[in-house]
């Protein structure tokens, strides 16, 4: 089983440090980049339930020259909001950064016409008219904003006439091709049937303390509907939400992440929910969905206890070919992680060691990746409290807490590593969304942090390379991030898998790469790629620190093994890779390559 398997190829076991252990892996360097964003919840004294969720963040390539550009959600003040537009008071609004490939962000949002100014929860990122652009979705307390992407640095506001700008409180949204036609169709989760009435903004919750704090959601028993748009092909989308089943239970969505988790090949839909059991929509293949959480073992914990699910992943941790669960909570419940069994899920958080550790703390952003590259995933949280507790960490922020660190020590076992992770000195801050992605394309992830109230944290990857590495960026037959394909690697003897994606975590969007560490490896043998459409094909062998494109080809058809159009990009070396990890380089550098591209 793939749980007992040994992933460091060379020796059967886990590779040794090559450098030894570092200080930190991980560098904050967000300000030294030219990132200087700043994130304001607009707090007041009547403790608006909104005013403690939000902080987007995302990664996403919008000029497509192979890095990695940043997108910041920026939330605002919840009252007054007419006053202080007639009065034209400037507000805080969304920011946009591009990646200037040498380790520096430029802001570019006033340019690209991105700067919504609702009071904003998320992100997600997808081509949706095929054109080869990623175009970029907005969620909101309020109506949403969909960006289409003019492929020339701009984007223009098409909400209305797409029809998708929901006025409800929207928080992660993500692009999946559900019905298989080539076009992605576009998710929304809602949280809570919010209203500026007394019935929310007059409602008074109190801390353990005594003190005047944040409710709960259970405080408001206002669960609501979340919302599928299926995408026409002609530039607009039509709400199918009570015709696919989306809508048959109400619920408190946080996080969603769209994966196969029963291995029929379609893919299907798993929400976070918080305080209420988590929904898995388990796609038909007629255009409709079945909520199967219950049956298939994911609603609840292994106690049968509902949870406060905040961010979500899905990856198959265990190496044995399908997509396992990853969900964080409320402090003094401990994350969860299943792992798919091909019929249901089995819930094995404690014995896998992340089941005390986990219960310190409040998550939101999070991610199953192999951060230092031996072959074994491993584990990332950004936390941040919703109420106060007793015990303080930061004066200055009551909700702060630390984020944290897991390593995947060996298979089935982890370890909290935060201490030597975290960059120095540690951070403690009220974290909400967290965006994976390599960046600076040296072959690692790094992460984007956005905090209530605080300035956003770009932490580069510096860790120990406990091995090598390989990127594929897996496009369809029009040249978009084929979200929803399958990529099966054979590394040795090891077979492993991961999906196409950009949408985990929370309120987020994500690099669409499929990054595998490969630990001794020095060759990936195999590679057989399932297309959302049905056809597989075939590549390889690849060597390592390589990031290698494949295109679906036009001829293939389901049912058949064919080969596709790939092309290979060594990784950056030397003088190259340290020039891009800066802090800001000099304008007058050479051009970069564009691995990513």
């Amino acid at each position: 089983m793939g749980l007992l398997a040994c992933v460091a190829l060379a020796s059967g076991c886990r590779p040794a440090e090559e450098h030894g252990p570092a200080a930190t892996w991980f560098s904050e360097v967000a300000a030294t980049s030219g990132i200087d964003f700043v994130h304001q919840a607009g707090a007041t004294d009547d403790y608006l339930l909104p005013e403690i969720m939000g902080g987007g963040a995302g990664f996403l390539d919008y000029d497509a020259d192979g890095f990695l550009d940043v997108y910041l959600v920026q939330s605002g003040r919840l009252q007054n909001r007419e006053r202080e537009r007639a009065a034209l008071q400037p507000r805080p609004g969304n920011r946009l950064y591009r990646n200037d490939g040498r380790g520096g962000f430029i802001d570019t949002t006033v340019a690209a016409g991105v700067g919504d100014e609702g009071y904003g929860m998320g992100c997600a990122a997808g081509d949706i008219d095929n054109d080869g652009d990623v175009d970029l979705y907005v969620t909101n307390l309020g109506p949403n904003v969909l960006y289409r992407n003019n492929g020339d640095g701009t984007f223009e506001d098409v909400t209305e006439s797409a029809g998708v700008g929901d006025s409800s409180w929207s928080t992660s949204a993500a692009f999946v091709d559900y019905d298989a036609d080539g076009d992605l169709d576009l998710f929304v989760t809602h949280y809570v049937a919010w209203s500026q009435t007394a019935s929310f903004t007059g409602r008074k919750c109190y801390a353990v303390t005594g003190v005047r704090d944040y409710c709960s959601p259970q405080a408001y028993d206002a669960p609501t509907l979340d919302t599928l748009y299926r995408n026409r092909g002609d530039g607009t989308f039509e709400n199918v939400s009570d015709a696919s089943g989306i809508r048959a239970k109400p619920g408190t969505g946080l996080g969603v992440v769209c994966t196969d988790l029963n291995g029929d090949g379609r893919v299907d839909i798993y929400v976070s929910n918080d305080q209420m059991p988590s929904f898995a929509w388990v796609n038909q293949g007629d255009g409709t969905f079945a909520e199967s959480a219950v049956m298939l073992g994911c609603a609840v914990d292994e106690m049968g206890k509902s949870q406060a699910g905040m961010g979500v992943d899905a990856a198959d941790i265990d190496n044995d070919g399908d997509q396992d669960l990853w969900k964080v909570h409320l402090r003094r419940e401990s994350h969860v992680l299943y792992l798919n069994r091909g019929e249901f899920f089995d819930e094995v958080t404690a014995g896998w060691g992340l089941a005390a550790p986990t219960r310190l703390f409040t998550g939101f952003g999070t991610a199953l990746l192999d951060f230092d590259l031996d072959g074994l995933l491993d584990v990332f949280v950004a936390n941040g409290r919703v109420q106060l507790m007793t015990e303080l960490t930061a004066a200055s922020d009551l909700y702060a807490e630390p984020n944290q660190w897991f390593r995947q020590v060996q298979p089935g076992q982890f370890t909290d590593i935060s201490g030597m992770a975290a960059p120095a000195p540690t951070l403690v801050e009220t974290s909400r969304a967290a965006a994976f992605g390599d960046y600076d394309n040296d072959g690692d992830i790094d992460i984007l942090v956005s905090n209530r109230d605080g300035p956003v944290r770009l932490l580069r990857n510096d860790a120990p390379r406990n091995g090598g590495y390989i990127t594929f960026r897996v496009l369809d037959r029009t040249g978009r991030d084929a979200y929803g394909a399958v990529v099966r690697v054979t590394i040795g003897s090891a077979k492993r898998t991961a999906e196409v994606r950009a949408a985990y975590s929370y309120c987020a969007t994500n690099d669409p790469r499929v990054h595998f560490g490969v630990g001794t490896a020095t060759r990936v043998s195999d590679v057989e790629i399932r297309w959302p459409t049905g056809e597989r094909t075939k590549h390889g062998p690849f060597d390592v620190n390589r990031f290698v494109t494949i295109r679906q080809p036009v001829e293939a058809r389901a049912g058949t093994v064919s080969t596709a159009t790939v092309s290979e990009r060594p990784a950056p070396l030397g003088d190259d890779l340290q020039r891009r990890r800066g802090p800001l380089a000099d304008a007058r550098g050479t051009d970069s390559p564009t691995p990513g591209g």
